[in-house]
């Protein structure tokens, strides 16, 4: 969804290094950004890494695609909830419910201890100034109100013990007692740009759409859009399918 609001792409290196030609002139992949370790071993890095995209998400308008399927909920009078692994908030930005958005890596608008020094997390309204060339933070760094060390985002990295999962478990309940409350009814999944080397969206897709009687799923992917019948394959981006779904309705 966030690629065609204009946010980057992150699939495979070269999709990450298009969009930041700097890590690709340093030789740093995305998973190599994407480490915890950072935080404690070199903060102006891991901080330059997660501040410039805390304002990309900030400043990024959601395209129209968020907005179309509000309006079939409100037509149908529907329940529903959001499963994301975006960390961008682009669907709270979009006027989605809080209590009704799964973020299964967590949010880069919520900070927490780097240690964890406790299970706190709390709002990020940090603004780290950075510079380009070396993609390394200049300004004073977010830090932990408990033990004073530098704070880091509350996001599921790669290889990373120190997650605080607590935000994201609440969610993961409400959307467990939506799926026990809509079991028996007529439930649409529309799933957008799911990938399948991290196939957490695609597999909880598949679960729904395989476990219950009466749910079917609208797969949207440009890459990997496959999917057996009686479920659909939409070979597109995400706001091209969407548009053409709601050209048809």
């Amino acid at each position: 969804m966030g690629v065609d609001s204009g946010l980057p792409d992150f699939r495979g290196n070269e999709g990450f290094w298009n969009a930041y030609p700097e890590y690709a002139r340093l030789g740093i992949s995305f998973a190599d950004c994407a480490n915890p370790q950072h935080f404690a071993r070199d903060p102006r890095f891991g901080w330059g890494f997660y501040g410039h995209r805390a304002r990309l998400y900030r400043e990024t308008v959601p395209h129209e695609g968020f907005h179309i399927i509000q309006k079939w909920i409100e037509r149908n009078g529907a329940d529903y909830f959001v499963v994301t692994s975006n960390v961008d908030g682009q669907f709270q930005k979009a006027g989605y419910a809080e209590d009704r958005i799964l973020e299964v890596h967590g949010s880069i608008h919520w900070l927490q201890c780097q240690t964890p020094c406790d299970s706190r997390i709390w709002l990020n309204d940090e603004q780290v100034e950075i510079d380009y060339t070396t993609m390394r933070a200049t300004n004073r760094l977010p830090f932990c109100p408990g033990c004073r060390k530098v704070s880091r985002p509350n996001i599921l990295m790669f290889g990373d013990w120190h997650w605080l999962p607590d935000r994201t478990n609440t969610q993961e309940h409400r959307f467990d007692q939506f799926l026990m409350e809509n079991a028996e009814r007529r439930i649409v999944v529309i799933e957008t740009g799911a990938g399948s080397a991290i196939p957490t969206i695609r597999a909880t897709s598949e679960r729904i759409g395989w476990s219950l009687e009466h749910a079917y799923i609208i797969r949207i992917n440009p890459r990997e859009p496959e999917i057996k019948v009686p479920h659909i394959s939409i070979p597109c981006g995400a706001l091209e399918g969407l548009l053409a779904i709601n050209a048809e309705l």
